[in-house]
């Protein structure tokens, strides 16, 4: 028998439904304002931290901060930045294979390195490095031979993105990470400090017209057989420095091998007697001294000049009477020192000395040389240093000097840091401005009269001086070893870049027609470098303008020869 259970039907009265309705508005108000008190306390929060709390965006923004700051070039191009690198180090106390067959080995993915130092490493009692900075493909290959006692942590590396570029200016760091020459070791606190490290140091380097130097004065120096070279191109009016280049270079990147002559900045760091380049600074000064007050005025130059037991001779005499424009143009090492007696040591002295031919160049960087300054003044040193002998300076001692020459007559220090908008040293003066003026008119005619013609680069009104000097050695001068140099202004009319190419101990061969001196070797290169950097520099060629020399003109001997 089936009990059929019927469940009465529930009646709901209109206020129950009510009820139910009201409660059910009540719980969802009470979700709705625990929802906005929920997003109210999360805004005030974030507000809170957007205003008072700045620890958040401080570790964000550490986050990108370099361990070392990178160097720039003053557009911005980067010369060295720091990046995460692989080692490779060996644990002897883990390694499980012959130590023998895995000198093999190592030495078959580092050729560069004798197969006993790799020997020595991985029998050594201590954990050491097998290579600091390791390339991708090494670190593979040591991977590979499958020997636990090896492993590649990851360091901090300094990497030279424009490689051997600007080598001598840039510098390098050592295994610890530390600047240890250029401007790697002049800046070393600012290149790691906290406060500073996240933005770049820019240099006053212009990368491009880095390239143009490094390549003009390499291809010099490779094609005449020279033992190198050093050049510079200098703001006469700032002394920011645009491109500096020592040869032979080295890269940054691969210290391990190279030669540490290599790294030696001859810009800064040699020594040289430059010869006829200090021509023009006698002159200038005896012209503000008053001793020369015609540049029509003659001196003797038919024989040799004897003083104290020496000649003073010209390597290509002219056998008379020779008035300042052609003693220039062909630079006659008699007259120069006629004009050097008259001019006397106290006041040669102190043009040296205001031109700071007495202490190391004045630039950013540590490795700067002291002059070798004559020890004793006497008459006949007067007349030498007056055409560059028995003083030894840097070739940026004399373009510092050359930008004084021409800027109107104010001395200031060379920089390696770019100004931009900050005013440049106020600096002092060296030479009047009007003694100035006429020191670029000379130094044009040398170009377009004397030694210096090959340096002419149509349109950019170079003027400069050539100097060949003889290398002093033991018991004298050495007449096979020459020091070549040009030391040069562009646009003559209105300067604005000095450029000094040095060529140490060129060949005679036939690149140079046979010819060692200045105006056959270092001259050409300084055309062609102002040709090419010149518009990088905003100089661009105008051959509708020019010096006014049209007063020096007709003292020229037309019917001469110049050097």
């Amino acid at each position: 028998m089936n009990t059929l259970v019927v469940r009465p039907t529930r009646v709901r009265t209109a206020g129950v439904r009510q009820q139910i309705l009201l409660t059910a508005q009540q719980r969802l108000m009470i979700l709705m304002l625990l929802f906005m008190a929920a997003f109210l306390l999360v805004a005030v929060r974030l507000l809170y931290f957007a205003l008072f709390d700045n620890s958040s965006a401080q570790t964000a923004a550490t986050a990108f901060v370099p361990a070392r700051a990178d160097i720039v070039d003053r557009n911005g191009v980067p010369l060295a930045r720091t990046i995460d690198g692989y080692s490779i180090r060996v644990v002897p106390s883990k390694l499980l294979n012959d130590k023998h067959y895995l000198a093999d080995e190592l030495s078959k993915i580092f050729p560069d390195t004798p197969r006993e130092e790799l020997l020595a490493k991985i029998s050594g009692p201590r954990p050491t490095y097998i290579r600091r900075r390791a390339l991708p493909d090494q670190v593979a290959a040591v991977n590979a031979i499958g020997d636990v006692g090896f492993d590649f942590p990851r360091e901090k590396e300094r990497l030279y993105p424009q490689l051997s570029l600007a080598a001598h200016v840039l510098g390098f760091t050592n295994a610890e990470g530390h600047g240890v020459t250029g401007v790697e070791g002049a800046f070393d606190q600012r290149l790691i400090d906290k406060a500073t490290r996240g933005d770049p140091l820019t240099l006053s380097i212009d990368a491009r017209v880095q390239g143009v130097l490094e390549s003009e004065l390499g291809a010099a120096v490779s094609n005449l057989e020279a033992i190198g070279g050093a050049g510079i191109i200098l703001d006469v009016h700032t002394g920011e420095v645009a491109a500096m280049t020592s040869l032979p270079t080295f890269n940054p990147n691969k210290l391990t091998g190279s030669d540490a002559a290599t790294r030696r900045n001859a810009v800064t760091y040699n020594l040289y007697e430059l010869g006829s380049t200090f021509k023009p600074l006698t002159i200038a000064a005896a012209i503000d001294a008053g001793t020369v007050t015609s540049m029509a005025r003659r001196y003797d130059a038919t024989q040799p000049l004897a003083i104290a037991g020496f000649r003073i001779r010209d390597s290509h005499p002219a056998r008379r009477w020779l008035n300042v424009p052609e003693t220039l143009i062909q630079s006659s090492n008699i007259v120069t020192a006629r004009i050097s007696d008259e001019l006397g040591r106290e006041k040669m002295e102190d043009m040296f000395r205001k031109l700071e031919f007495d202490g190391r160049p004045h630039i950013e960087l540590k490795e700067r040389a002291f002059p070798l300054w004559p020890k004793d003044w006497g008459r006949v040193t007067t007349m030498t240093t007056g055409y560059g002998h028995g003083i030894a300076v840097t070739p940026l001692h004399l373009a510092s000097a050359y930008a004084a020459l021409v800027n109107g007559g104010i001395w200031r220090p060379a920089t390696l840091m770019k100004l931009g908008d900050k005013a440049p040293p106020q600096g002092r003066r060296v030479f009047k401005a009007a003694t100035s003026a006429r020191m670029r008119q000379l130094l044009r005619l040398i170009v377009s009269d004397g030694t210096g013609k090959q340096a002419e680069a149509p349109g950019f009104r170079v003027g400069g001086k050539t100097g060949s000097a003889e290398k002093p050695g033991a018991g004298g001068y050495r007449r096979t070893s020459l020091v070549s140099t040009f030391a040069a202004a562009f646009p003559m009319d209105n300067p604005r870049y000095v450029v000094v190419v040095m060529i140490d101990e060129p060949k005679g061969n036939a690149y140079s027609s046979g010819q060692r001196t200045a105006g056959f070797t270092a001259a050409p290169v300084v055309k062609k470098v102002v040709m090419r950097a010149g518009p990088m520099l905003g100089v661009f060629p105008d051959e509708s303008r020019d010096v006014d020399v049209s007063e020096l003109t007709p003292l020229l001997w037309r019917n001469g020869e110049a050097e």
